[in-house]
């Protein structure tokens, strides 16, 4: 057991200094202006009709939000399985393996996504520790993506900004 233990802090000791050498591009800071409409959508699924209805909600969630000219701040964290959307790797013997449907629909999605980024604004933040989990090295994340340490840690840190926390079931 102590055996294991140690092989567990070794690595974990090799992956953190690894995160620190290999940076993805940094997470945008929280708005803290209270005038702004905030939300945080989060995505640990990999389920590409799931994805699909989140875009076309978020869409609609700016669209509105334009239509009245409120200022806002859509965030959508992606962990877990959520990484099979910010990647065209097939992830192969991962968890998140690339299946028929998603290799069907994988780069529509990516390109509604990088529409929601560079259209309307939305910021998408990938989890380091789902991303060096699965060993992805960042040259093969979708450009754009900012990155966050914890995704679980960064949604409850929006939380307690403010932000309204939202998820597609």
């Amino acid at each position: 057991m102590l055996l294991i233990k140690s092989r567990v802090y070794v690595v974990g000791a090799a992956l953190l200094a690894l995160a620190a050498v290999v940076r993805a591009e940094p997470a945008v800071p929280p708005v803290t202006d209270e005038s702004v409409k905030k939300v945080v959508w989060h995505v640990d699924f990999g389920d590409p009709r799931r994805l699909s209805a989140l875009i076309q909600n978020v869409n609609n969630m700016v669209t509105t939000y334009q239509g009245e000219l409120e200022e806002y701040d859509v965030r959508i964290v992606f962990l877990s399985g959520g990484i099979r959307f910010l990647t065209t790797d097939a992830l192969a013997n991962t968890p998140f393996a690339e299946d028929k449907e998603l290799k069907a629909r994988r780069a529509e999605l990516i390109q509604r996504l990088q529409q929601l980024r560079e259209v309307m604004n939305v910021k998408l933040e990938l989890c380091e520790i789902t991303r060096e989990a699965l060993r992805l090295p960042t040259e093969k994340i979708v450009k754009g993506v900012g990155s966050v340490r914890s995704g679980v840690v960064r949604i409850a840190e929006l939380q307690h900004k403010g932000y309204a926390y939202l998820k597609v079931e």
